[in-house]
């Protein structure tokens, strides 16, 4: 069985706001009397993309120090900069190709993956992220999987994150077709809690810490800034089943 907590879109931009809302989900997290496995972060951990932000967030999320109780797995969204996320927040050289991670457990493997387009708000999974995909999945044998990455690859009801879509979804759908063994994808940036389903899988959409989205029957404006801060929490058991819990923070 494999345990994650889950959170998204930090937003990071120095301000005491932002600062209070990700120590206030860290600080819960940390204190987690029981087993979690580990904390997944689904894209714009910063707000401007910028080595301030990530220093703070490498600080924040005790990446710097290793003083974070299990590991930390991050993947870029579309405010994130990969040259000055690589640098200042996973403390490696500076580079502007797509930041693809993995991360194998016990109980399943989570593929981080890099949906962001550098200078749009758009995404896109890349020629060279599909053939990291493939690649990695081959090396796993039949151990499950999750893919995570930043946007989601459906309409979620809402014509903000509907705007700024995963592009070229149907190619996801023919990798999940190819490959049984992913149960399920895990993504961000929509800044609301929701669950859905692409390609016959389960597609988990993180809630934002720096802000809740409206949706469109309960106001006009469509950030509620003042919504509580939200986590997941994501069971990958040995069956090869998702199960996801939802959480606020007030």
């Amino acid at each position: 069985m494999l345990v994650l907590a889950h959170i998204s879109d930090l937003h990071l931009d120095g301000s005491p706001r932002s600062t209070e809302r990700a120590e206030r989900v860290r600080d819960h997290l940390w204190a987690l009397p029981g087993r979690v496995d580990a904390l997944l972060v689904t894209g714009d951990v910063a707000d401007h993309g910028t080595e301030a932000e990530y220093e703070e967030a490498a600080g924040l999320l005790g990446l710097r120090d290793g003083t974070a109780p299990f590991p930390v797995l991050t993947c870029p969204g579309n405010h994130d900069a990969r040259a000055a996320y690589r640098k200042a927040l996973l403390g490696r050289p500076p580079a502007g190709g797509p930041v693809n991670e993995v991360r194998v457990f016990d109980g399943g493997a989570v593929l981080m993956c890099d949906s962001s387009i550098p200078g749009s708000d758009e995404g896109e999974l890349d020629e060279e992220t599909y053939a990291w995909i493939e690649a990695t999945l081959d090396g796993l044998g039949d151990r499950p999987a999750l893919l995570a990455f930043h946007h989601p690859p459906t309409t979620l009801h809402h014509p903000l994150p509907d705007s700024y879509p995963l592009r070229r979804p149907e190619r996801l759908a023919a990798l999940l077709e190819r490959r049984p063994r992913i149960a399920g994808l895990i993504t961000g940036h929509a800044h609301t809690a929701a669950a859905t389903l692409f390609a016959g899988r389960p597609v988990l959409v993180g809630p934002g810490v720096t802000w809740t989205l409206r949706l469109p029957w309960e106001g006009e404006r469509a950030a509620d800034r003042d919504a509580p801060v939200g986590l997941a929490y994501h069971v990958l058991d040995d069956a090869g089943r998702l199960t996801s819990h939802f959480r606020t923070l007030t």
